[in-house]
């Protein structure tokens, strides 16, 4: 990763002079030792952004530490940490390695000097540019947090995300409310509060609470944005009872019983507070784990509650004095304004598939180039933001994460090409990016003529049909997901167990009083943790308490009702989750990337209970979303703790909005139940077609009715594709040996074998239309704007993620209410341009089957 040096024209004042970067080995410790100590101070204010206050703040500190004990810590906890400056970390090695100046350390007085102030900088702010730019390495616990003003504002926000997120979660095209939103409608109304309300209170425990504490401040406006953003998803158990529900689907009315739908809600809801309560040590305290998504949500918070304005060095030689405010505003609207053209005026511009456009007949240009259900092999693919953000986010995601997804997407976009050139799998009958199932005739698969009354799997009508086959971008989504799970395990074991060791010697000194202090040792060089040492911590029993309650509610659920699966599945889910969720988490803290165990539990769940969709969506649902709340509480804690929030106050600022909006999303599911023709294709009321739903059904009957046996087991059509459990642990472990016998070399430090086997996981049913724009931005950002202006980058990047991202979202709802639920629409060449080409109507096939024939086994030739 680039260092970001502020070019020689542009310096920041408040930077220390740069000189020609230490690229010495400390072997000739004598010789180098000059060297060292001379370009040592140059190479921190190059790599580190450092500020006249940070040097002397940090020279106050220094002489307390112990030198070689902290930067052995510092080097064990960082070498694997790519967004760590590489520099540091190759000047802490060689030091490290240098004999000469332990054994004779009054001789290299000033080198161990320099040394601990190099320390103390690391030890005394995060080391990472991208956190230090948003988030203040000091806190006035004296703020008020926890007053009437936010807790009304937060339970009054959630409680209307709760609604239009549950209401339009069944409607195509789908309508949601987002964190950033709310954050802009809280501010205005805080402030609003603070100067109309009076400052009336009463005094509980010795502490007074005031309708009017003072003025609105950044912690307020956390808790409230921390509150509501637990009612931005839906409950997952939601998917199940609607297709249990439904007539065209399982057709169980007594799935519409609200206690029923209540107690899994609340039991999948709150079951990953336990795991990301008790997971803290790992993916919360440890300064690695900087969860990048998390930046543009308080890079927001601070530009509302701006101190200052520092001037910084910036592009055309000038100082740029524009406030955080000011800027937000100005992205705001520039994407405001802008949306208006590729989703309204000119919307050929958003899918931008011009190549399709030219030869709308050619298969060939359809397959490789298409947008729709080709691989989008293009290279100017969209105008549009919505498609650059759609899979990763370029200003906040790392540089690493989003070069290495792409080329790991690239690379397995060539295999799907060969796969599907060379009719492997029979995938040459169907379109090439498809993320439904089709039948030996080259039709969508009817899975109506598979199943019983219970919609349970009858043989003898499977025998008589077709086995289920899967597009060729499917094959590889699947094997790509093989990988990453093998692979993950790999990467926590060999890159991070020394972290994941420490993490479970401090969770069980956590339960001994007497060893607290000593466990919390290690996380003091964390600047936010020893910040945080001000609060009262929230004790393990209390998450224990929450993991039991929900564990019993899940299994009341799953015992009481005729849901023929047994309450087991809950600690399935348990278990699973706590193998995977720590060095998924790690991966998802320190590259914005989600190793999602959606397959793992689908595949596991439908061989334990082959034949029964309904009992592997629980297995799904408590394998899978066990996992996934943990991680996502786990990143809300880290804004907390980021924003120095009581962790006692963030408990109950997650527990309550998630009580809240559950019942909100169960209550809005039951009212659509009631509606007439509701979920039906054509003629759905408020257009509640149920698209998801849809999708979750067909993944219901093909893991679970069918099941992975038949498809992955032995002679199944794709057991070729278990070759990547292997393969995942194979290529880590690789990586990781290249990494060890050449630690020096910059390619393999910043290639992240995991992400890069992620690639392989996008393409179903997106294609590279969705990954390749943000490589160029993303580039010019990191690459550009942060080497070259590194102090405007610090100041502008993550302000102009959540500027852009808040104005297509405003602008998204307004032509959606105002426009398109109107049935609004301009009839032009413009908008109707993204229909031409093969690939749009998915009939891009490379090898069509006439009606009537088939391929691959016939009647009673399969099992």
């Amino acid at each position: 990763m680039p260092g970001g040096a502020v070019s020689n024209d542009t310096k920041d004042p408040g930077v220390l002079d740069e000189k020609a970067p230490f690229d010495a080995s400390v072997q000739d410790a004598v010789a180098s030792e000059t060297e060292l100590g001379d370009t040592n101070n140059a190479a921190i204010g190059r790599d580190l952004i450092v500020t006249e206050d940070d040097l002397l703040e940090a020279r106050e500190t220094a002489a307390s530490y112990t030198l070689e004990d902290i930067l052995t810590l510092v080097h064990s906890r960082h070498k694997h940490d790519l967004n760590f400056p590489s520099a540091i970390i190759l000047r802490i090695r060689d030091f490290l390695d240098n004999e000469f100046i332990f054994d004779n350390p009054e001789k290299h007085q000033k080198l161990i000097d320099d040394m601990k102030i190099e320390t103390a900088l690391i030890v005394n702010n995060s080391p990472y540019a991208s956190v230090r730019a948003v988030v203040d390495n000091h806190d006035d616990p004296t703020l008020p947090v926890s007053t009437i003003r936010a807790w009304v504002m937060g339970i009054v926000f959630s409680a209307a995300v709760a609604f239009i997120n549950a209401f339009f979660s069944i409607r195509l095209p789908q309508i949601g409310v987002g964190n950033n939103i709310v954050q802009l409608l809280a501010y205005p109304l805080g402030k609003f509060m603070e100067k109309t309300l009076p400052d009336w209170g009463i005094t509980l425990f010795g502490v007074r609470h005031s309708l009017n504490p003072g003025p609105f401040n950044k912690k307020e406006h956390m808790l409230i944005s921390l509150m509501s953003a637990i009612s931005t998803t839906q409950p997952y158990t939601n998917n199940i009872a609607w297709i249990q529900f439904l007539p065209a689907f399982f057709n169980q009315p007594w799935a519409k019983s609200f206690s029923y739908q209540i107690l899994i809600a609340l039991s999948t809801n709150f079951i990953g507070y336990g795991l990301a309560g008790l997971c803290r040590r790992f993916l919360v305290y440890p300064s690695y784990c900087a969860w990048p998504l998390t930046l543009v949500t308080i890079a927001l918070n601070a530009a509302f509650h701006a101190d200052s304005n520092q001037p910084v060095p910036g592009p055309f030689k000038r100082l740029w004095t524009t406030s955080r405010f000011k800027f937000f505003a100005l992205a705001f609207l520039a994407m405001f304004l802008w949306f208006w053209v590729p989703n309204f005026f000119f919307t050929g511009l958003s899918i931008f598939s011009w190549i399709a456009w030219i030869a709308p007949t050619n298969k060939t240009v359809g397959i490789i180039t298409g947008a729709y259900s080709g691989l989008g092999f293009n290279p100017v693919p969209t105008f549009d933001w919505a498609i650059v953000i759609a899979d990763i986010e370029p200003l906040i995601t790392p540089i690493f994460t989003t070069l290495n997804l792409f080329f790991g997407g690239f690379f397995f976009g060539l295999v799907i090409l060969a796969i599907y050139y060379t009719d492997g799998f029979h995938s040459s009958h169907f379109p090439i990016i498809s993320n439904s199932p089709f039948d030996r005739f080259g039709l969508p698969y009817n899975v109506s003529r598979i199943v019983d009354s219970r919609g349970i799997l009858d043989a003898e009508k499977y025998v008589a049909y077709s086995p289920p086959y899967i597009a060729a971008g499917n094959i590889i989504t699947n094997f790509g997901f093989f990988t990453i799970y093998t692979g993950a395990l790999t990467y926590g074991f060999l890159y991070h167990r020394h972290d994941v060791i420490r993490g479970f010697r401090s969770l069980f000194d956590s339960f001994r009083p007497s060893r607290r202090d000593e466990a919390a040792e290690g996380e003091a060089l964390d600047v936010h943790n020893r910040l945080m040492k001000a609060y009262k911590e929230v004790p393990e029993w209390w998450y224990l308490i929450v993991l039991a309650v929900s564990i019993v509610l899940g299994c009341v659920a799953l015992d009481h009702y005729p849901t023929y699966t047994s309450p087991g599945v809950v600690f399935f889910g348990i278990a699973l989750a706590l193998i995977f969720v720590v060095p998924t988490g790690i991966i998802l803290a320190m590259t914005g990337i989600e190793v999602s165990l959606n397959v793992l539990s689908e595949f596991i769940g439908g061989s334990w209970v082959e034949g029964n969709a309904l009992s592997m969506c629980y297995f799904k649902t408590f394998g899978y979303i066990t996992c996934s709340h943990a991680l996502h509480f786990s990143a809300d804690l880290k804004i907390a703790h980021y924003l120095k929030i009581p962790p006692r106050i963030t408990f109950f600022a997650q527990m309550i909005p998630t009580l809240l909006s559950t019942f909100i999303c169960v209550a809005v599911v039951q009212f659509q139940m009631g509606l007439d023709n509701v979920c039906a294709l054509q003629g759905a009321p408020f257009s509640f077609s149920c698209p998801n739903q849809r999708s979750f059904f067909t993944a219901a009957v093909l893991w679970g009715t069918v099941g992975p046996k038949r498809l992955w087991g032995a002679n199944g059509t794709y057991t070729a594709t278990l070759a990547g459990f292997p393969i995942g642990v194979a290529v880590v472990v690789a990586f990781w040996a290249l990494g060890k016998k050449f630690p020096r070399n910059s390619f393999l430090r910043n290639a992240h074998p995991v992400v890069l086997l992620y690639g392989g996981c996008i393409w179903n049913p997106i294609n590279l239309i969705y990954i390749w724009p943000a490589v160029p931005v993303a580039c010019f950002s990191w690459l550009f704007v942060k080497v070259r202006y590194l102090a405007f980058w610090a100041k502008y990047n993550y302000i102009l993620s959540a500027g852009l991202s808040s104005g297509l979202a405003i602008s998204a709802l307004i032509q959606f209410f105002g426009l398109t639920y109107q049935n609004v629409y301009l009839d032009w060449w413009g908008n109707t341009v993204n229909l031409k080409g093969c690939d749009i109507f998915g009939q891009c096939i490379l090898n069509p089957l006439a009606p009537g024939e088939s391929f691959g086994p016939g009647p009673g030739e399969f099992q």
